[in-house]
């Protein structure tokens, strides 16, 4: 077998690399990432530089990682600014870094792809090996893999990596099969809390409509990008990752995994958020409103998901980073991974030893979270 570093995606064949994906998490779908590359979303410019590494066995891909050199720490979503913060006291250089994960996407998902008949183990050893190598080699500071699997973040363990812990709010279907099942969990309270919300924002002439896959309609990207864009603009700490390209190169090459759902008055594109689904699992991704209407994130961001995801058999459903309001929702706190190796053995040290006191603080925020669930005891998925 043989290691390759690839400045991009678009060199490698897409059905091969999609074929090494198969089943794993959307994000890592040729798609998806080489339209990040094409929109220029990705690149030197932006402070991601792609050099994936692939393994081959005779001509054959049969492995490989999405890898970026990045020179900040921005769109990762497992924040390391204290770290690199420390770095700079102590007169480490932390920039550039290396980092295996999917960018400006806080979703967990395989982070080493292999083919059907190669051991996901192995070839866990092999890239990770390799990407200690590749930090020694070029003088970076650190390797990070950032949201991936168990059996991953074990393999990655063996090899010196430590292990940091996250957690994200995540909606599980124990068995429901209607709305009205899902609203019979809550509690009385936020049963009829979640019954006024969706019954003001009807009031207010809102509707809502689900577009998915081939349905999109071409013209609806464009809105949908604006949207995006509303919410960056809004906020203080608003960083736009994305562009219109981008948008329009996904409508172009992956319009099958996308879902939009859309909220319009009198016919009006007021609101909307960009969703993506692969097999049972959906996944919320950006929300925008041209209009403040009480109620109107609520509903088009979880409930109206939540609807579809009953009608469709989607078993769960990763609206993202953040939002402790969607724990009132029936969104309970799962646990979330990521693998760190740093050069420096004085930096290690600390990290090491910080991420054994956050590794606790999280799993007591877990237990107090599920505590605490909106939802009946009786109602709630079973802890993974």
């Amino acid at each position: 077998m043989k290691l390759e570093v690839r400045n991009g995606l678009a060199g490698i064949d897409p059905a091969t690399w999609d074929a090494l994906v198969g089943d794993a998490s959307p994000y890592l779908e040729w798609g998806w990432l080489a339209s990040l590359e094409d929109a220029g979303c990705v690149a030197p410019s932006t402070g991601w530089l792609p050099q994936h590494l692939t393994l081959w066995d005779g001509g054959q891909l049969v492995g490989g990682c999405p890898l970026y050199i990045k020179s900040h720490s921005q769109g990762e979503f497992v924040f390391d600014h204290g770290w690199a913060e420390a770095a700079a006291r102590a007169r480490i250089a932390y920039y550039p870094k290396l980092l295996v994960a999917v960018p400006f996407t806080p979703a967990t998902g395989a982070r080493f792809l292999v083919r059907p008949d190669v051991e996901p183990g192995s070839a866990v050893r092999i890239l990770g090996s390799a990407l200690k190598e590749i930090c020694s080699q070029n003088g970076l500071s650190s390797v990070h893999v950032n949201f991936c699997l168990p059996h991953e973040a074990a393999g990655l363990e063996a090899l010196g990596f430590v292990r940091r812990t996250g957690y994200q709010f995540q909606w599980i279907n124990p068995g429901w099969q209607s709305f009205d099942d899902y609203l019979a969990g809550f509690r009385s309270k936020r049963r009829v809390q979640i019954k006024r919300e969706r019954r003001e924002l009807a009031a207010q002439g809102v509707d809502i409509t689900v577009h998915a896959g081939s349905d999109i309609p071409d013209e609806l990207f464009a809105p949908m990008f604006r949207l995006y864009k509303s919410t960056i603009d809004k906020l203080y700490w608003g960083r736009q990752y994305l562009n219109q390209a981008f948008f329009e190169l996904l409508g172009q090459h992956w319009k099958s995994r996308l879902c939009f759902f859309v909220a319009r008055r009198k016919g009006k594109v007021i609101a909307g958020t960009f969703t993506v689904r692969k097999g049972d699992v959906l996944y919320g991704r950006y929300w925008g409103a041209f209009d403040e209407l009480r109620y109107l994130h609520f509903n088009v961001c979880y409930y109206a998901s939540i609807e579809y995801c009953l009608q469709q058999g989607i078993t769960r459903f990763e609206p993202g980073a953040g939002g402790e309001f969607k724990h009132l929702r029936g969104f309970d706190a799962r646990s979330t991974e990521s693998m760190h190796y740093l050069a420096d053995a004085r930096l290690a040290r600390a990290v090491r030893d910080y991420l054994a006191k956050e590794r606790r603080a999280v799993a007591d925020e877990i237990e107090w979270f599920g505590e605490r669930s909106a939802l009946k005891r009786e109602a709630r998925p079973l802890s993974r």
